[in-house]
């Protein structure tokens, strides 16, 4: 259990955020908020955009970056959630239709489907998706950065337990709940 004051590292957030658009000179508002326990920060404007970069790649350095201040200038440090021009919300839209689409073609023709390698907030969207449907699971693979979701029909016959998959497999993977943040690194 962590000990982290997300409102108190609200405004740390915010201070480096607004440095960082104010630095590239770009015109733009952070907006800073704190839901459950997590601080949510929203960099939007039109120039921001420049700081989404290629499937996101410059908004999760940015990311992880402003995860690192925060964890220098107060230590044990709450989740941050970060959303530029857009960007994640977007993201998390499409990959949720995506995830349907992967779901009645797992539940029309059985078996599994390998997604490509993604981020642990990208494998979160995709295992809810997954855990809202019956007749499919979803689990992850691999190592970061290369770490993927496995969607795979369950068939009641056969006992296809995710126990008896990773016995078969030898191989670890997490199978997603609703709600589960097992596979986020916010």
């Amino acid at each position: 259990m962590t000990t982290a004051d997300p409102q108190a590292q609200a405004p740390i957030v915010a201070e480096f955020l607004e440095g960082l658009v104010e630095s590239f000179g770009l015109e733009g508002q952070v907006d800073v908020q704190v839901q459950e326990d997590v601080i949510v920060a929203v960099v939007s404007g039109e120039q921001t955009e420049a700081l989404v970069g290629t499937r996101g790649s410059v908004m999760e350095a940015i990311h992880e970056i402003t995860k690192t201040v925060l964890h220098r200038q107060a230590g044990d440090t709450a989740r941050v959630r970060l959303d530029v021009a857009g960007y994640a919300e977007r993201r998390r839209q499409a990959l949720s239709i995506y995830a349907g689409q992967l779901i009645s073609q797992v539940l029309s023709e059985g078996g599994e489907i390998m997604l490509e390698p993604m981020s642990a907030a990208d494998r979160k969207v995709i295992h809810d998706a997954v855990a809202a449907h019956e007749g499919v699971r979803s689990y992850s693979e691999g190592e970061a950065p290369r770490r993927y979701v496995v969607i795979a029909a369950t068939d009641d016959d056969e006992g296809d337990s995710p126990e008896a998959f990773d016995e078969a497999s030898g191989t670890d993977f997490e199978e997603a709940t609703p709600g589960d943040e097992s596979d986020t690194d916010e």
